[in-house]
């Protein structure tokens, strides 16, 4: 068999990571953050953008459950987090709304989450650790067609 190519040993990388440490910030975030970590990343993205999304515009941005946004956003409704509201320019389509509750308890999770994150990539040379962020940075760019999102870095 052949060696792997760098691509293929990247995409492996990013894959048993994600694998790796996606249940370990969930536990946290559940635990500290008093929510789970799909809650978090639709209120994370209701949040920053402006505190209201289409269903479509919020289906695009999350990263966790794409194809669970409407079942996420009916929950995160079921608890106040959220509202639904008509879109009146769109029948077809909704806002979810970020509620003023649900964005103080994103910001109550986002204290036990980023330090999370912090506390799993601490073992990595800082150096090494800025390597890797600049070069998937720069992959996500070649791929999306779109520049590095460095404002996005601190929020995951």
């Amino acid at each position: 068999m052949p060696k792997p190519s760098d691509a293929e040993r990247a995409w492996e990388a990013v894959l048993r990571l994600h694998a790796a440490l996606l249940p370990r910030l969930d536990r946290v975030v559940a635990r500290e953050g008093g929510m789970p970590l799909g809650w978090y990343d639709v209120l994370l993205e209701l949040n920053d953008g402006g505190g209201r999304l289409t269903m479509g515009q919020l289906a695009e941005r999350v990263v966790l459950s794409r194809t669970r946004v409407s079942r996420l956003v009916d929950e995160l409704t079921g608890a106040g987090l959220v509202a639904r509201e008509a879109n009146p320019d769109d029948g077809r389509s909704a806002f979810a709304v970020l509620t003023a509750d649900g964005r103080r308890r994103f910001l109550a999770a986002a204290r036990a989450y980023l330090p999370a994150i912090e506390r799993e990539f601490a073992p990595v040379d800082a150096d090494r650790l800025a390597e890797v962020a600049d070069g998937l940075e720069a992959v996500l760019g070649a791929v999306t067609g779109e520049p590095a999102a460095r404002e996005r870095r601190s929020r995951r």
